[in-house]
């Protein structure tokens, strides 16, 4: 390994010496050229030309030149800024690297110097997961919650990517690869069909229509129902009467399905998706029974369906579950689930870390003051807490902006992106709340956040000490994978245009946006002065520029009578 590692050096040495090789021989070529054509070119005589000219100069061209400049910068530094608050990235930066990089040798030079680093490479791809979308366990009904808002507001809450991925979602869970495998003429006639062409509709009114043609073709569609309720019913209680009509369906239509699923792989594949219309629907029902203040109903509803259908926590149902359980303030029976989902072998989510924090810090945080614990150190019990708001922050450090109330809420997606700010404001949305009834809770959130290394200050030593001394995510990974760098892209496809992306780490500024705005408060200052003293500006202007050009000479050398263009001689 170590003898291919210097030859792969070596390799790349000789690869970046011949590229330098290649411009020293072009540069040698434009001046052999030029000297060849001094005399056609008349440089001298241009040279000369050019000097009469910038004498004749006024000031009022000075000023319209510095004006005109300044007027150009300051364009190009608000487009820039404008570009990197939208895009996270500079414009002109992007620019050189896509289209000038390859002309320059770049693209080359940087698959040679990588060639050193793609085993590692290739190892660290196999620990460091990837940017996942996963579904919302408490994403909100269209109808009846999202559409609110938009006629209140005349916002639009849920991106086109958002929505797009929840029709894949309808597709996988309310369709089989029977629906349409039947004649093209049958298939006009079947409720399965239409549906399947109504959870493909991008627009709301046509999958209504499409959901009332299948309900008119067959009133046992339990999923014209379920579409119904999500999109066209306007209030909880009209929801609820939608999801029990499906439901009624639904089971019916699983009980037969059961029955028969042994008998090959087209029975299967009806009961899978009669199985995933009895959960949908029966999860829907007891989050409209929690919405409806119905909580403990909405409890057992939950508990029922996770020991009916314990292969289907792929759905998160006991995100949904947890929240309840912190409403009716079980505190107990929330640690118990805690329990069993916060495993090392699952996926952690913001629900799961931050409700442990809650947890912890409920023990400790009515009795908890920074003063206090800054002289007398902190007790085992607080260190725990503090430990446990840290694990958390470390797995979603934008969770604790929406909780301290520093940064507006909007309306959760209904997909999100875990340790995203999508998650973030999923969880603070249902969350928040029961932050708020533990006395004390966000004060001890506040205290460590602002000592972490995600805060921008500190409020005395102990209380802060366990933060300072921990990595950030994106150096090193301390209870989880280090931070990815994918959550800002896709978090601003899944969140809409009117809400400001919460990015961690902060990006600095890029260079040429720097640039730009010296060059624009720069040539803004020259022509503000130009405008003010014209006479000794301009005298200065033509002193400059008379003595460049008149610096940069033909000089003789040597008895072949070399001439070089030599600037500052």
């Amino acid at each position: 390994m170590a003898d291919m590692e210097v030859v792969d050096r070596v390799k790349s040495w000789l690869s970046w010496s011949w590229t330098w090789y290649l411009w020293a021989l072009w540069l040698f070529l434009v001046v052999l050229l030029i000297y060849l054509l001094r005399t056609p070119l008349r440089v001298y005589e241009n040279m000369n030309i050019v000097a009469m000219f910038l004498n004749t100069l006024t000031p009022k061209f000075y000023v319209a030149l510095t004006g005109t400049s300044s007027l150009i910068s300051g364009l190009i530094l608000i487009f820039e800024w404008w570009y990197f608050r939208k895009y996270g990235t500079s414009f002109i930066e992007q620019v050189s690297l896509n289209h000038l990089g390859p002309w320059l040798g770049g693209v080359e030079n940087n698959n040679n110097g990588n060639n050193n680093t793609n085993n590692s490479q290739n190892n660290n791809q196999q620990s460091v997961p990837e940017c996942k979308v996963w579904r919302n366990p408490l994403n909100l009904l269209r109808g009846a919650e999202y559409n609110r808002y938009t006629w209140v507001t005349g916002k639009e809450p849920l991106t086109y990517y958002d929505m797009n991925l929840s029709a894949q979602d309808h597709q996988t869970f309310f369709t089989c690869d029977t629906d349409h495998s039947r004649p093209s003429d049958e298939l006009a006639s079947v409720p399965s069909a239409v549906m399947q062409r109504a959870w493909r509709e991008r627009n709301p009114q046509a999958r209504i229509k499409a959901a009332h043609e299948a309900l008119e073709k067959d009133s046992e569609c339990a999923t014209a129902y379920i579409l119904l309720a999500e999109e066209e019913a306007t209030t909880i209680l009209e929801t609820e009467r939608l999801f029990k009509q499906a439901l009624k369906v639904g089971e019916a239509n699983y009980k037969k399905s059961q029955s028969t699923q042994h008998l090959g792989a087209h029975y299967e594949a009806i009961h899978r998706r009669d199985t995933n219309v009895c959960v949908y629907v029966r999860r829907r029902l007891a989050m409209c029974a929690r919405k409806l203040g119905r909580v403990k109903e909405a409890v057992k509803m939950m508990r029922d369906l996770m020991k009916e259908f314990p292969m289907m926590s792929v759905l998160n149902i006991h995100e949904n579950l947890i929240e309840a359980l912190l409403e009716l303030q079980a505190y107990a029976d929330v640690q118990a689930v805690l329990a069993k989902y916060d495993d090392i072998s699952l996926p952690k989510s913001a629900t799961i870390c931050y409700t442990a924090a809650l947890l912890k810090a409920r023990a400790v945080a009515d009795k908890f003051s920074p003063e206090i614990a800054s002289k007398r150190g902190l007790s085992t019990a607080e260190m725990n807490a503090v430990e446990a708001i840290h694990r958390a922050v470390e797995f979603n450090p934008h969770v604790p902006k929406y909780l301290l109330e520093t940064k507006s809420l909007i309306l959760p997606p209904e997909h999100l992106l875990k340790r995203g700010d999508s998650e973030a404001i999923a969880y603070a949305f249902f969350h928040l709340p029961h932050w708020k009834r533990v006395d004390g809770a966000l004060n001890l959130l506040h205290c460590t956040w602002e000592g972490s290394p995600y805060g921008e200050s500190a409020v005395g030593d102990a209380p802060c000490h366990a933060f300072r001394m921990i990595p950030y995510p994106l150096e090193k990974g301390h209870l989880f994978y280090p931070y990815p760098s994918c959550t800002e892209s896709a978090d601003r496809e899944l969140l809409p245009a009117f809400h400001e992306v919460s990015v961690y780490p902060k990006k600095e500024l890029p260079f040429f946006i720097l640039f730009t705005a010296g060059l624009c408060s720069v040539t803004a200052l020259l022509a503000l002065l130009t405008h003010q003293f014209p006479e000794p500006m301009g005298l200065v202007a033509k002193t400059v520029t008379v003595q460049s050009l008149s610096s940069c000479r033909l000089v003789e050398r040597g008895p072949w009578l070399f001439h070089w263009t030599v600037c500052g001689m």
